[in-house]
């Protein structure tokens, strides 16, 4: 519902006026004042987002954090993640976010894209930047290009990664990207979306993945045999202690 409305002292200035259910007048023109300033504020991000091109990222090109790839099986472009290879302490969050803009600008600059995301060995502290600052690299990103990213392939999620996305994952992420994530368990279930060559598996994650095949229980942060007790030769049995025979047996020789 909308409405004018003077003082009694001759003002004529108009204004949008929301009418609640209580019959309250709520004055909307600071709130089309936040409404312009944000308008500003995206054509600042927008200015951000070309801003970038120019800066000199070949170490981080050197460590293959974010490598361009072929396409999945419904034709989007692949970026790959390998999140073992990102050294969190000491890249800062808005260099990391220069980086990956770029990245898109000049290596994806249209077209529908996926992310396959290696989460594979990947240690909190010294690999993770954080979801608040994921969430805010994200954000950043121009809506078309939101719009563009078609689906997350996370690889390899642990307990926790689970946990954290499904608790949380909701208010640190945007409703559009939180379900365009597929977890991955093992690498044959990504063959299902990718095919082999169309992307470059790091030889870890391969190892990781066979040690996943071969104990299960880890996915869930179950380790069955930490001291790895399984891979010790077993003793021969002339080398046997306590067995009751043996205890008779001795008595026998010594009466």
């Amino acid at each position: 519902m909308s409405c004018s409305s003077g003082s009694g002292q001759g003002r004529s200035d108009d204004f949008s006026v929301f009418v609640l259910a209580s019959d309250l007048g709520i004055d909307a023109r600071p709130f089309l004042d936040q409404h312009n300033n944000n308008e500003h504020d995206d054509e600042e991000e927008e200015d951000q987002w070309h801003d970038c091109s120019n800066e000199d990222f070949s170490d981080l090109e050197s460590l293959q954090i974010l490598r361009v790839g072929g396409f999945d099986k419904s034709s989007n472009r692949i970026l790959r993640i390998v999140g073992k290879y990102f050294p969190a302490p000491v890249v800062s969050a808005e260099r990391l976010k220069k980086y990956v803009f770029q990245k898109i600008v000049n290596e994806l600059p249209e077209g529908p894209f996926c992310i396959v995301y290696m989460h594979s060995t990947v240690h909190k502290e010294d690999n993770s930047p954080g979801m608040t600052i994921l969430r805010w690299i994200y954000e950043g990103l121009p809506s078309i290009v939101k719009d563009r990213l078609q689906v997350v392939y996370f690889v390899h999620p642990g307990l926790r990664s689970r946990l954290v996305l499904a608790t949380l994952g909701r208010f640190f992420l945007s409703g559009g990207v939180y379900w365009k994530i597929k977890y991955i368990s093992r690498l044959q279930y990504l063959w299902e979306y990718v095919r082999k060559e169309e992307i470059e598996v790091p030889e870890f994650v391969k190892d990781h993945d066979d040690v996943l095949e071969n104990r299960p229980l880890t996915d869930y942060g179950i380790e069955p045999d930490p001291m790895h007790l399984s891979e010790i030769p077993a003793m021969a049995g002339s080398y046997s202690f306590g067995r009751h025979e043996d205890r008779w047996a001795s008595r026998e020789y010594t009466t």
